[in-house]
């Protein structure tokens, strides 16, 4: 796992036109919720298309420790003989995620209702970040919950043998507090109910409803509100996991800025939840085509093709952060190309994610020649006509740091280097190897 792995510095160089197909992989939040769902099923839950990253790898390897059988059967397919809401077993030994933020904090509230005691760690990135967001509303549910100062991993959870449902008022806009809760209310009798002042994405809603839980969202003068009935039986069901929209996002940032080329990104979710960065390029002037629009797993997917054109400088309205808040690193390179100043607003999430984002892009930008402005709640990018690059940034164990200054790179007209790019493989294990196969100059 990259917690345990040596650093490795990466650099990339200026290349040409990026050509081709980029073959991306499963959507990181949809397999992480495929594993955990299947776990609480009754049933052979088989899953193709899993994004095999260590993220992922150590949600697999938690479930197992639960009770729940987990077998790998090829790349990308793997099948979970589920144990059933309210069915997991303790685990022997501490529950390691590794860099995952998704991965702890969605478990968390999976066992949280069940009566038995658990353990979670994880790397040195993951155990900085704030947990008590998530424990604060577990613990409404009457989980007894031990942790850290400032509600940091480690923790131990002590489930609760009579689970009461809960009505809770997100304190900011988090899929993965909402997520969290939705799981622990599973096995918790009558309704529990998650208000948000506005929508975040709705991947567990989707699947909940796919493996048979009663559940229903509305938007109200309130605030959009999720209602799930709880102790329902779980089917399980077969999921195909569309391709990560995030992780497409480096390639087709890098499409954007190296001129003269264009490529094809097949598969693409167009979930209106993650479709903040495109509609984002789209307004700097990008030149995105989507053909094909279809269904796979329950999720809107389409083909993508990305081609090189003059990009502007934007706002991007605080409203839109939390439907494109894992891509404000890698915006904040296309803006670095774009002509005139991007805002970024709404963005203070972006400071407890794997790293302080907004801090790592900032100093990064920097080092490369690039100017930026940042507030607690902002960062705004100066676009200039060519970026000298020549810097090397710190990626803070942050794989979306690590890849969005490879993408740098490959426009800058110096070479850009990242102290560790070993943190890559937690989310794109296949980055370099994919974006080689374009024309990229890398490693």
């Amino acid at each position: 796992m990259s917690h345990a792995n040596q650093s490795r510095p990466m650099t990339s160089r200026r290349s040409g036109p990026l050509t081709g197909e980029a073959q991306i992989p499963g959507d990181k939040s949809i397999s992480h919720r495929a594993l955990i769902l299947g776990a609480l099923s009754v049933g052979e839950t088989r899953i193709t298309g899993l994004l095999e990253g260590e993220d992922v790898l150590d949600t697999a390897k938690a479930m197992a420790a639960f009770g729940a059988k987990v077998e790998r059967h090829g790349r990308g397919e793997w099948s979970v003989n589920g144990v059933g809401v309210g069915g997991f077993s303790e685990p022997e030994g501490v529950i390691d995620c590794g860099n995952s933020g998704t991965g702890v904090r969605l478990i968390m509230g999976a066992m949280a209702t069940t009566p038995i005691t658990a353990t979670f760690t994880g790397d040195a990135s993951l155990s900085r970040r704030p947990m008590a967001r998530v424990t604060d509303p577990l613990s409404e549910f009457g989980a007894q919950i031990t942790s850290r100062e400032g509600g940091r991993l480690p923790i131990t959870i002590q489930g609760v043998q009579d689970p009461m449902p809960v009505r809770y008022r997100t304190p900011v806009a988090s899929a993965q507090i909402k997520s969290a809760i939705l799981l622990a209310g599973l096995n918790a009798p009558g309704k529990t109910v998650v208000i948000e002042s506005e929508p975040t994405r709705d991947h567990s809603e989707r699947m909940l409803a796919g493996f048979g839980a009663e559940i229903h969202s509305e938007t109200t003068p309130d605030g959009h509100v999720v209602t799930l009935t709880g102790r329902p039986e779980l089917r399980a069901q077969p999921v195909a996991v569309p391709r990560d929209p995030s992780s497409a996002a480096f390639p087709v940032a890098a499409a954007l800025i190296v001129p003269g080329s264009e490529i094809r990104v097949p598969g693409i979710s167009r979930n209106p939840t993650r479709d903040g960065l495109y509609i984002t390029l789209r307004e700097m002037g990008a030149d995105l085509v989507f053909e094909n629009d279809r269904e796979e797993g329950g999720e809107p997917v389409a083909d993508l093709i990305v081609r090189h054109g003059k990009l502007k400088g934007v706002s991007v309205p605080a409203e839109r952060a939390a439907s494109m808040i894992d891509e404000f690193p890698i915006l904040s390179v296309i803006a670095a190309f774009a002509e005139g100043r991007t805002v970024m607003n709404g963005v203070a999430e972006l400071r407890v994610k794997e790293s302080d984002r907004i801090d790592a892009m900032a100093r990064g930008l920097e080092a490369n020649g690039v100017t930026v402005e940042e507030t607690p709640d902002s960062m705004t990018v100066h676009g200039m006509e060519k970026v000298p690059g020549g810097g090397t940034a710190v990626t803070h164990l942050d794989h979306r740091i690590a890849m969005s200054f490879m993408v740098l790179g490959m426009a800058s007209e110096a070479p850009v280097t990242v102290d560790d790019g070993s943190p890559i493989a937690t989310s794109f294990p296949d980055f370099t190897a994919l974006m080689r196969g374009l024309g990229a100059d890398l490693g």
